[in-house]
């Protein structure tokens, strides 16, 4: 577990109509990143963004881009995304038939690579690539749809992860996804988690300033 905790709200819970203006208020109020959930319809049964919405936000927003790919197939897509501005990208390991040469591909773009990996998937079939990667992503709901309830399972694969990092003194940032709130990140807090994906429970807020700053301090409070 790091020392850093970063807050990315998932701009997939913003109002659509109003992207540049829902960015803004997420920097305003002290967010390190912006999370953005790229769907295919296919993958997931969603269907989002691509790399045009993508370079929009990179000019409306000083907020590093945290693009998340729930597609079938990522690679011929990386290199736009890498166009648009996206800093970290992760592909998903159900998604990837080759996964490291995906997680070379974006490196090779400029982009800093993650993996990450729906709730039924083992964290353990990502130590293969584990030393190639910046940051895991582990789904704590099932991806396609925001304001799903969080599955406490998750945290075991945090654990995990935290374990292997201080056996073999690795630098990997570990970022959940789904049902993060001020009750539930705590607990992803205390499992090894450092990077927070929050939807609802900053874009639903009555003060997304309010919101981001008490899911840091929920955060923080965790031992």
């Amino acid at each position: 577990m790091s020392s850093s905790i970063l807050i990315a709200p998932s701009i997939l819970s913003a109002d659509f109509a109003r992207l540049a203006e829902a960015a803004a208020a997420v920097a305003a109020g002290g967010a390190d990143m912006l999370h953005v959930d790229v769907m295919d319809g296919h993958f997931v049964p969603n269907l989002t963004i691509g790399p045009p919405v993508v370079a929009s936000l990179a000019k409306a927003t000083t907020l590093p881009l945290d693009c998340h790919l729930m597609v079938e197939n990522p690679d011929p897509l990386l290199p736009e995304f890498a166009k648009a501005g996206a800093r970290w990208l992760s592909v998903h390991w159900e998604a990837c038939r080759h996964l490291d040469r995906t997680i070379a591909l974006i490196r090779s773009l400029g982009m800093q690579p993650g993996v990450a990996i729906n709730p039924h998937t083992p964290v353990e079939l990502l130590l293969p690539v584990l030393p190639d990667l910046d940051f895991v992503l582990l789904m704590s709901v099932n991806p396609g749809f925001g304001g799903q309830r969080f599955l406490p399972r998750t945290l075991d694969k945090a654990r995990w992860l935290d374990a292997w990092q201080r056996e073999h003194g690795a630098s990997l940032a570990v970022e959940i996804d789904g049902g993060i709130t001020r009750e539930t990140i705590g607990d992803a807090r205390a499992a090894g988690v450092d990077w927070f994906v929050a939807g609802s429970a900053v874009f639903g807020a009555a003060e997304v300033a309010t919101a981001i700053t008490g899911l840091r301090q929920a955060a923080e409070r965790a031992k």
